[in-house]
C-alpha cells in the first residue's frame, strides 16, 4: 500500500548512534570555498563535516538495491567492497561494490567540489547479468547535523522545478540531489518509517513522506536510472534548506569533470611542493604522500592551523549524541606533531599557521587546553604539561629556521614556559591523558621546551627569564632518574634486574604531592575496572622514556635507557604478520575488549602503530637500521593507506572483524600516527632524529651539565634534602619565609626574592645545615597579610 505525503510516523525515531571509526578514506578540496570533508568506510560515505572540521553532519550515505521481487541489498552489508585511489597523490577515491551473486556492481568516485561545500559522488551501475539493468536503486542519507543525531528535520522541497531531499538543524542544512531525477522520495524516522525499513519489508518503496520533524531521521530517494546508468550525486551544505539545495544544484550544473580536474590539481600541486621522501619508504611513496595529505586535510578552513586529531569517532557505533567531540577536536600535542610532520615533509606554511593558531588558543594563565573545538573553546579541562611544552619547541624550531614571516611567538612561549615552571615537573595528566605524576615523556618535553625558551629569551635580551628557564631545565634533567627510574621493579630484564624507567611516579591528584620516589607509591589506572586498577608504580612501564632520547635529554647509549629498552620490548612488544608493534603500557585498558567488542570505558589496551615509529626513532638515534619499522607501519595501514590508532594483537575473531595485526575499532586515520611515519622517513634521510633539540643534547649528553639544586614546591614538597646541595624554597606569590632548625627555640624570617615570571624564592646554601637537622617553616603571605596556617618540614641527610 502506498502511504504518502504529510509527516512521517514514529517520532522521534530510535536513539541515534554514530558509525565505525575505521575509515578507509578521507577527502577534502584544498580550497577555502569548500569547507567540507568526507570519510569513507565499508564501501560507503560515513561522516561528512561542515563548515568546520570538528562538526559532523551525517552518519552515512549509501545506495540500496532491489529487483522488486526477490532481494534487497544495502551497499554496506550485502556487497563486497574494494577501495583504491582514483588518481595517485590525491585524496580522490574509487569504491567498487560488487554483488556477491555476480549480478551487478556499483563503481563510485568521491570528491568535494573545490568551488562549493558539496560532496560529489560519481556513480556507475554496471549490470553483469541479463535483467540487472532493471534493478531499482535508492540513495539513503542519515543526517546528523551539528554533531547531533536527534533533533534533525527532514523535508522534500522543490527548487527550480527539481524535488530535493533536505535536512536542517540549528542553522545548518544539507540537500541531496542527483544529475538524474528522483522517481520517489521520502523522509522518515529511523527504525519506524525510514526508507530502509520500507524496502526491507516488501522490496518496494511504499512510503513517500514529505517531512520528518525533530528526530533521528533518514532521507530516501529512488533514482530514475531508466535512461542513464551513470550519474552524479551531490550533497550540498548551507545555512538553510534553500541555500544547501541551490549550492548542490549549482555544483551539478558546473559539472563533474571540471570539479574533478580542479580537485585533482589541488592535491597534485601540494604533493609536488613536498620533499620526495618516497625512497626512504617501502611502498614507492604511497604511504608517505598519503600521510602528508592526511595531515594537511585535517586542517580547518575557517580557523587556519587548527588540525584535528582524526575525522572519526572511536567505537562510534556504540556512541550517540553525548559524544560531541570524538577525535575531531584539536589536541595541542597532536597538533604540534602534525606541524612538525608537515615541516619534515617540506611544507613550511602549515607549521606557521599552527603556531599562530596555538598563540590564539593559549589560556589566560599561560597553559594550553587539553583539547578544544577549532574555535579554541576548551572541550575537556585536564592539564597536560607536555601540551604546553610542544608549542615552545615548535616556536623555537621555526625561529631557528627563519620561517616566522614576521610573527613573534616569544610572548606565547614565555607564558607557556612560566606555566610549566609553576606547575611542573609533575603533570595532572601525562600524555595518555589518564593519570597524574612525573613521567619520563612529560619530563623530556618540559626540559627540551625550557631549553628552547631560554634560547629565545636570551636572543631577545630577556636574560633573567633565560636564566630561570635554564636553571629549572638543569634541575629537572639532573633528577630524571631519581624521579622515574626504579631499582626494585617487578618486570626484570634478561639478566633478572628490575631496573627501568617507570611509566610515571604517581602523585596525589588532588594535592599534586609526590615523594618523588619511583620505588614506592601506587598508580590507579582509569580504564580498567576499579577493583583491578591499583598497581605499584614500579610495576608499570611504557615507552615514554624514548622521548628522553628523541629530544636530546639522554643518549641512546645511556645505561638507564638501554636497561629499559630490554624490559620495554619484552613486556609490551607484539610480533604480528606486519612486524613488531608496541602496546602503550602494561595493564592498559584503552582498547577493544578481549572478546572483540567495543571499548566502553574499559577494555584491553591494544598495540599502537605510532609506537613502532617512536621505537624506530630510537634506533636512528642509536645509529641502526630501521627499514623493518617503516615496512611495519606501511603494512598496518589499510587499503586507503590510513594508519590506525590501534591494531588487534590477539587471535582472530572473524565474527567481530578482528584480525591479528589489522585495525581495531579505534580511530583511523590517526593524524599523529601519519605524522610519526612522515618524520620517520625524514629522520632516515637525514641520519638523525628530526625532532632532536640539539642544544639540549649538547648540554646534557655532550657536556654532561648537572644541577646542585633541590627545590621545595607546593606541588612537590621535599621531605628530605642533601645538606651538601642548595635547597630552594619556591612559591608563586609574595611571602615571608618563617623558619627554624631547632624546633622553634629560635626562628628566622626571610622575604622571598621576586625573580620575575611570578616566581618568589629563597635559597639555603650548601652545608648551612648539619646532617640530622630538620628544617621547619611556614609562610606569611604579604598581599593578604595572613599566615599559611601549617608547618612544613625538610630533613637533612
Amino acid at each position: 500500500m502506498n502511504t504518502s505525503k504529510g509527516e512521517a510516523f514514529g517520532h522521534p525515531g530510535t536513539e541515534a548512534r554514530w558509525t565505525s571509526s575505521s575509515k578507509e578514506g578521507v577527502g577534502t578540496a584544498l580550497s577555502k570555498d569548500s569547507p567540507v570533508w568526507f570519510t569513507l568506510a565499508y564501501g560507503i560515505i560515513n561522516e561528512i563535516y561542515f563548515p568546520r572540521v570538528d562538526c559532523a553532519n551525517t552518519r552515512d550515505m549509501q545506495y540500496l538495491i532491489t529487483d522488486g521481487r526477490t532481494f534487497f541489498h544495502e551497499e554496506k552489508r550485502d556487497l563486497d567492497h574494494h577501495l583504491e585511489y582514483a588518481e595517485r597523490r590525491t585524496l580522490a577515491f574509487r569504491q567498487t561494490n560488487t554483488d556477491r551473486g555476480g549480478r551487478y556492481r556499483i563503481v563510485k568516485e568521491t570528491i568535494t567540489d573545490p568551488c562549493a561545500p558539496v560532496v560529489l559522488v560519481r556513480t556507475k551501475f554496471e549490470a553483469l547479468q541479463p535483467g540487472a539493468e532493471k534493478y531499482k536503486i535508492f540513495c539513503l542519507v542519515a543526517p546528523h547535523l551539528g554533531n547531533q543525531g536527534m533533533g534533525n528535520n527532514g523535508r522534500v522541497i522543490r527548487i527550480d522545478d527539481r524535488e530535493v531531499l533536505v535536512a536542517e538543524r540549528s542553522g545548518t542544512a544539507l540537500a541531496v540531489v542527483a544529475s538524474v531525477p528522483f522517481h520517489k522520495r521520502s523522509c522518515g524516522f529511523v527504525g519506524h518509517s525510514d526508507g530502509w525499513l520500507d524496502l526491507h519489508d516488501n522490496l518496494t518503496m511504499d512510503w513517500e513522506f514529505d517531512s520528518a520533524t525533530d528526530g533521528n531521521i533518514a532521507l530516501t530517494g529512488e533514482l530514475d536510472t531508466s535512461q542513464k546508468r551513470e550519474w552524479t550525486l551531490a550533497i550540498g551544505f548551507g545555512a538553510s534548506y534553500e541555500e544547501a539545495a541551490r549550492t548542490a544544484l549549482s555544483s551539478l550544473e558546473r559539472g563533474w569533470a571540471k570539479a574533478r580536474a580542479e580537485y585533482i590539481k589541488g592535491w597534485r600541486d601540494y604533493c609536488d611542493s613536498l620533499l620526495d621522501l618516497s625512497k626512504e619508504g617501502g611502498d614507492k611513496g604511497r604511504t608517505y604522500y598519503t600521510s602528508a595529505m592526511i595531515v594537511r586535510a585535517h586542517e580547518d578552513r575557517r580557523n587556519e592551523g587548527a588540525v584535528c586529531a582524526s575525522l572519526s569517532i572511536p567505537w562510534g557505533e556504540i556512541h550517540g549524541d553525548q559524544e560531541l567531540g570524538g577525535y575531531h577536536l584539536v589536541w595541542p600535542r597532536d597538533l604540534c606533531q602534525s606541524a612538525s610532520a608537515a615541516l619534515a615533509a617540506g611544507d613550511i606554511k602549515l607549521p606557521l599557521r599552527v603556531l599562530r593558531y596555538l598563540a590564539s588558543i593559549q589560556l589566560a594563565d599561560g597553559g594550553m587546553p587539553q583539547n578544544c573545538w577549532v574555535d579554541g573553546r576548551p572541550y575537556w579541562s585536564g592539564i597536560q604539561l607536555d601540551e604546553s611544552a610542544f608549542p615552545i619547541m615548535l616556536a623555537w624550531r621555526l625561529e631557528n629556521l627563519k620561517l616566522l614571516d614576521g610573527f613573534d611567538p616569544y610572548p606565547m612561549a614565555r607564558r607557556s614556559a612560566a606555566y610549566i615552571l609553576r606547575h611542573g615537573p609533575a603533570s595532572p595528566q601525562e600524555r595518555w591523558e589518564e593519570d597524574a605524576g612525573i613521567s619520563p615523556s612529560t619530563l623530556a618535553a618540559e626540559i627540551a621546551a625550557l631549553i628552547c625558551a631560554s634560547l629565545m629569551a636570551e636572543a631577545r635580551g630577556d636574560s633573567q627569564a633565560a636564566k630561570i628557564f635554564l636553571r629549572t631545565a638543569d634541575y629537572w634533567a639532573t633528577n630524571v632518574e631519581r624521579w622515574t627510574f626504579t631499582t626494585r621493579g617487578t618486570l626484570a630484564d634478561a639478566d633478572g634486574e628490575g631496573e627501568y624507567y617507570v611509566r610515571l611516579d604517581s602523585i596525589n591528584p588532588d594535592t599534586l604531592e609526590s615523594d618523588r620516589d619511583p620505588n614506592t607509591g601506587v598508580i590507579h589506572i582509569n580504564n580498567i575496572p576499579a577493583e583491578q586498577s591499583g598497581f605499584p608504580v614500579y610495576d608499570i612501564i611504557d615507552g615514554g622514556f624514548l622521548e628522553l632520547v628523541r629530544y636530546g635529554i639522554r643518549a641512546a647509549t645511556d645505561e638507564h635507557v638501554t636497561k629499559t629498552i630490554d624490559v620495554y620490548d619484552r613486556v609490551l612488544k607484539i610480533e604480528t604478520p606486519c612486524g613488531a608493534v608496541w602496546r602503550r603500557y602494561n595493564h592498559d585498558g584503552y582498547g577493544q575488549k578481549a572478546d572483540g567488542s567495543a571499548f566502553d570505558g574499559t577494555g584491553v589496551g591494544r598495540a599502537w602503530p605510532l609506537l613502532a615509529g617512536e621505537r624506530a626513532h630510537y634506533e636512528i638515534a642509536a645509529g641502526r637500521e630501521t627499514v623493518e619499522y617503516v615496512k611495519a607501519m606501511e603494512c598496518f595501514a589499510n587499503a586507503g593507506a590510513m594508519i590506525p590508532e590501534q591494531v588487534w594483537d590477539a587471535a582472530d575473531i572473524p565474527e567481530k572483524a578482528m584480525y591479528f595485526g589489522r585495525p581495531t575499532g579505534s580511530a583511523m586515520p590517526l593524524v599523529w600516527a601519519h605524522g610519526e611515519y612522515v618524520k620517520l622517513l625524514r629522520s632516515r634521510r637525514d641520519g638523525k632524529v628530526f625532532d632532536l633539540v640539539e642544544p639540549a643534547r649538547r648540554r646534557y649528553v655532550e657536556e654532561g651539565v648537572e644541577s646542585d639544586l633541590q627545590v621545595w614546591l607546593f606541588n612537590n614538597k621535599l621531605r628530605a634534602a642533601n645538606r651538601n646541595m642548595r635547597l630552594r624554597i619556591e612559591v608563586y606569590a609574595p611571602t615571608v619565609l618563617h623558619w627554624t632548625a631547632n624546633e622553634w627555640a629560635s626562628a628566622h624570617d626571610a622575604e622571598l626574592e621576586d625573580e620575575g615570571l611570578g616566581i618568589f624564592a629563597y635559597e639555603f646554601a650548601p652545608k648551612e645545615f648539619e646532617s640530622g637537622d630538620v628544617l621547619k617553616f611556614t609562610f606569611r603571605w604579604t598581599e593578604k597579610g595572613n599566615w599559611e596556617g601549617r608547618d612544613f618540614t625538610v630533613a637533612f641527610q
